[in-house]
């Protein structure tokens, strides 16, 4: 089925067309959910709510861009719902702390590979994640993710040169050697 037969079957409740669309898309959404998720069992509670949306909303596609890439933008609103009930951010942020920590590791995320960066990931506390993922990955200005998440600019960018610092310290040391980040001693 196209795209657009998909589409339209769904509209129309057809279950082989949802089927379809969910075996096409389920793979590749669970690869965007484990990204904002902190565990298998809450991307699948993602990946399921998310499907639920798009299947409620698919008649909101207007075939602008790629089905895949409006399906994803759904599954990720759909992990800051989850995210944003457990309201995962500090407050209190520290600026000066964040600043430190940004001139510290300003190139140690901007060095790794894909690999490296998505298997580390998944290790970084959640609203670190969550920024840093908004951020680095969908492509999100620091405002924009503030409105998202109901947080202050500041915290969205000190949470993102935080999750950068912690990403540093979670590299293998031989990793950051390689990289040119090691210390002697």
């Amino acid at each position: 089925m196209t795209d657009e037969q998909l589409v339209s079957g769904c509209i129309q409740g057809d279950p082989t067309a949802q089927k379809a669309l969910y075996q096409q898309f389920a793979r590749k959404m669970m690869s965007v959910c484990m990204r904002y998720a902190n565990n298998r069992e809450q991307a699948q509670d993602m990946l399921q709510d998310g499907f639920v949306k798009v299947f409620q909303k698919i008649d909101h596609f207007r075939g602008e861009g790629p089905l895949g890439g409006w399906i994803a933008r759904t599954m990720v609103n759909t992990a800051l719902d989850h995210i944003r009930r457990n309201k995962p951010y500090d407050h209190s942020v520290d600026l000066t702390e964040a600043e430190y920590l940004h001139q510290e590791d300003a190139t140690a995320v901007s060095t790794m590979t894909t690999d490296e960066l998505m298997g580390l990931i998944q290790a970084l506390p959640t609203g670190y994640r969550t920024v840093f993922n908004l951020f680095v990955i969908e492509g999100y200005q620091h405002k924009d993710i503030a409105d998202m998440l109901g947080i202050s600019e500041n915290t969205s960018k000190s949470q993102f040169m935080k999750a950068r610092a912690y990403l540093r310290k979670l590299l293998p040391k031989e990793t950051a050697a390689q990289y040119g980040h090691g210390h002697a001693g």
